[in-house]
């Protein structure tokens, strides 16, 4: 019926299921490739801990049910399985039942991996995809024209996260309101990117231009998305140039994609619908009933929104249906790096031969260019941006890391990009020091070829070895 599908958006449709596919590959390969380190049964934060403490209703998930290593791998690659089908089309070729149980298997995967991630998962871009995912269940496939009230939702999200996220700078640090903050964050950023050294270097006025672009992007263009066309295709368009240019300045996991995902319903491509038979009556109504039950579970997230309080990045429900978003509500000024070194000498001494681990996308060696990661996420690197915030932020995991860097766990050392001892001569002691960074000038990169310059701050961990580590787990 003409009241209920937009067949005009079936291109639109296509795309963005597409594209949400690949950021779901893209978050089952990670997981796949490093839960064993992170939540493994010898992980940092075991899954089997988790469960044994946190019940079902709390925290829905497959491994409440059952957990191993194997299962999990099962369970991610099956994840990998399912959206590159997904990417390739295969919900087109089933019937609508069909297609939408197909669409239901990675969101039920992916939830069942967030809800016991714990701190490897606490970052907003995973309930982000869980929103988005639980939509495109009842997107339909070829057999039907796009509903009007998913499209309507979808473009809710995004309002969510881009007006949150404008909220949260405006209410938050002073620098969002002063047009100051980019003189700093590109220094401070989470993960920099290759080019983020020369976005720090940009002009101070073009970096206030850039943070007025951002404030009339995320408060004021969102609410285009709800006006007729073209002008919500512009509002998208316009939110798309403006996350492809956060794609160049850093590394933030698939954040910036996922938006991506998202303003694509909004768009109307110029397209000749195909003929597509009406609606069925059951799919109509679970359609409305999904749409009359997220409407409902909106309360909290538009009344966290609109608060003075407003916080970032929450989930409402264990099944991460309805969420609030937001993000650098505060910018750092000074960067500081946790710079993790090992010695074999029996005796550790400030002048013994200390040797540094070298993390794949976090700062450490001042000579070493960051590269491009995004949107996979390096989960490890990222928690030791926050640990470099503040111990508090590490203090359920990084004893464990340096566990595991004693025993040269093999697991562990594949989540970095160097270790300094051979597989058969693990370090005696390990230790961590704090280190202030910055980015070198343009003579300085010119003359050392370094694009970071370093100093000492202070103790972080002292020398620690084996057994001291083992008695405080």
């Amino acid at each position: 019926m003409e009241w209920f599908t937009a067949p005009d958006y079936w291109l639109s449709r296509l795309v963005f299921q597409r594209a949400l596919a690949a950021v779901y590959l893209v978050a089952f390969l990670t997981a796949a490739l490093q839960f064993r380190a992170l939540l493994g049964e010898r992980g940092m934060l075991p899954i089997p801990r988790f469960v044994a403490r946190v019940p079902f209703k709390r925290a829905p998930s497959l491994f409440q049910l059952h957990y191993s290593d194997r299962f999990f791998a099962a369970c991610a690659w099956a994840g990998c399985a399912v959206s590159a089908a997904l990417l390739a089309g295969l919900d087109s070729l089933l019937p609508l039942w069909g297609g939408m149980l197909l669409w239901l298997v990675p969101w039920v995967l992916y939830l069942s991996i967030v809800n016991v991630g714990q701190t490897w998962y606490g970052f907003g871009w995973e309930s982000l995809l869980l929103e988005v995912g639980f939509l495109a269940v009842f997107l339909g496939n070829d057999e039907v024209a796009p509903p009007i009230v998913v499209l309507f939702l979808l473009r809710w999200i995004l309002f969510r996260v881009e007006f949150g996220a404008g909220l949260i700078k405006m209410r938050g640090d002073a620098c969002w309101r002063n047009l100051t903050c980019l003189y700093h964050h590109h220094e401070t950023q989470p993960m920099p990117g290759p080019l983020s050294w020369f976005f720090h270097h940009l002009p101070r006025p073009l970096h206030r231009a850039e943070v007025a672009a951002n404030h009339f992007t995320q408060l004021v263009v969102p609410f285009l998305l709800f006006t007729p066309q073209p002008i919500a295709t512009a509002a998208a368009s316009l939110m798309i140039v403006t996350q492809l240019w956060l794609v160049l300045s850093g590394n933030f996991s698939w954040l910036n994609w996922i938006t991506i995902v998202l303003a694509l319903p909004a768009i109307e491509f110029p397209t000749t619908p195909p003929s597509v038979a009406d609606a069925p009556l059951w799919y109509e109504i679970v359609v409305l009933a999904v749409a009359a039950l997220l409407v409902g579970l909106s309360y909290q997230p538009v009344r966290n929104m609109i608060s003075r309080r407003q916080v970032m990045n929450r989930s409402f429900d264990p099944l991460h249906l309805v969420n609030t978003y937001g993000a650098f509500g505060s910018v750092s000024r000074i960067r500081y790096e946790v710079v993790v070194e090992g010695t074999t000498e029996p005796v550790p001494r400030e002048d013994s031969d200390w040797r540094e681990y070298e993390f794949k996308g976090k700062p450490g060696d001042p000579r070493h260019w960051p590269c491009q990661f995004a949107p996979y996420h390096l989960r490890l690197d990222w928690m030791m941006w926050f640990a470099a915030l503040s111990p508090a932020y590490a203090g359920s995991w990084f004893g464990a890391l340096v566990e595991r860097l004693l025993e040269n766990d093999r697991a562990t050392l594949k989540l970095l990009r160097r270790s300094p001892f051979p597989p058969d001569e693990p370090p005696r002691f390990v230790r961590a020091r704090l280190f202030r960074y910055r980015y070198t000038t343009w003579r300085e990169l010119r003359e050392t070829g370094a694009c970071w310059e370093r100093t000492y701050v202070r103790e972080y961990l002292p020398p620690t070895r084996l057994a001291g580590v083992a008695q405080r787990s």
